[in-house]
């Protein structure tokens, strides 16, 4: 029987990064690839806290399935499955965090003012703050430029995302915090990191596994923040291994 596979993109992007790899998943699983509230074709409600965004998803997701979530969508899987561990048989997460801004504790993530900076000029260069995102998550890749190239169509492919919606998505990077709930997680845990990730520090992964010790947790040389599309391969393999 093939179980429905929930898919999930990160902050400024849409359903479209998917599409090269769905090919490859679709042989397995019966895919939705859903967009975040104010990203390519789904509406902005006003939807400001992690858990009004998981909701949103809730939505149009299936009744049960497994979840996928890379970046800012992998929190949002995350807070899914605390609301509703009913309808959440798995979680795959992809460079994403429970907490993604640096503090105490958790000394390896990413410094809250690099965020903070992207929030600051969002306001005065829309399209250009999005390619600077997009060019700091493939830094590091031996695959960047190409990666790159492949981003910046996909993000072409669809509507463009609602800049409230942006602005909302920089805050709960910002400040978004699950540490202290992630251990009632009650389905599979899988995390997959890039070594060589700019946005999300490889060093996270250790704090992860003294934080949640039954999840599952693998670290992938010469990836970036977009592993699934620089190394496709891999990457579908573990989702395999991983999720019923």
């Amino acid at each position: 029987m093939i179980s429905d596979l929930v898919l999930l993109h990160g902050w400024g992007m849409n359903a479209a990064v998917w599409t090269d790899v769905a090919d490859r998943l679709a042989q397995d699983y019966r895919l939705h690839l859903l967009e975040l509230p104010g990203h390519g074709e789904s509406p902005f409600r006003k939807e400001e806290t992690l858990e009004d965004w998981a909701r949103a998803c809730l939505n149009m997701a299936p009744e049960r399935a497994c979840w996928i979530g890379w970046s800012l969508g992998g929190q949002v899987a995350l807070q899914a499955a605390l609301l509703a561990p009913d309808r959440v048989a798995g979680l795959l997460l992809t460079a994403s965090v429970p907490r993604f801004a640096r503090g105490d504790g958790w000394p390896h993530a990413t410094p809250i003012g690099t965020l903070g900076q992207f929030a600051e000029a969002l306001d005065r260069d829309y399209l250009g703050t999005i390619h600077r995102f997009l060019a700091l998550q493939v830094r590091g890749s031996e695959q960047g430029m190409e990666v790159l190239r492949r981003l910046k169509g996909d993000l072409a492919a669809r509507p463009q995302a609602d800049p409230a919606a942006l602005s909302a998505g920089l805050r709960l990077l910002r400040e978004s915090d699950l540490r202290g709930r992630i251990a009632g997680i009650q389905c599979p845990l899988a995390f997959i990191f890039g070594e060589r990730d700019a946005l999300v520090p490889i060093g996270v992964a250790d704090d992860l596994e003294a934080l949640i010790p039954q999840a599952r947790i693998v670290r992938l040389a010469d990836a970036a923040h977009a592993p699934f599309l620089s190394h496709p391969g891999p990457w579908s393999a573990f989702v395999r291994e991983n999720l019923p």
